[in-house]
């Protein structure tokens, strides 16, 4: 599996992931708010499937 998520991707993932979260446990307290774990791994893992599927890369280049 190789990344496929910049750095700035995946730390808008892992934020945004953490902040829907919360929800779970502080604000509406729905069931909901457990989508944020979907974005918090891929931000932490650095791999999104979707991505994959449609052939996007936010990964710099590696140069050789």
């Amino acid at each position: 599996m190789r990344t496929n998520e910049g750095n700035v991707d995946r730390v808008l993932r892992v934020v945004v992931g953490a902040g829907v979260l919360s929800l779970a446990f502080i604000g509406p307290q729905t069931s909901w708010g457990y989508l944020g774990v979907i974005p918090l791994l891929t931000g932490l893992v650095g791999y999104c499937p979707v991505y994959a599927l449609f052939g996007i890369s936010t990964c710099p280049a590696k140069k050789v």
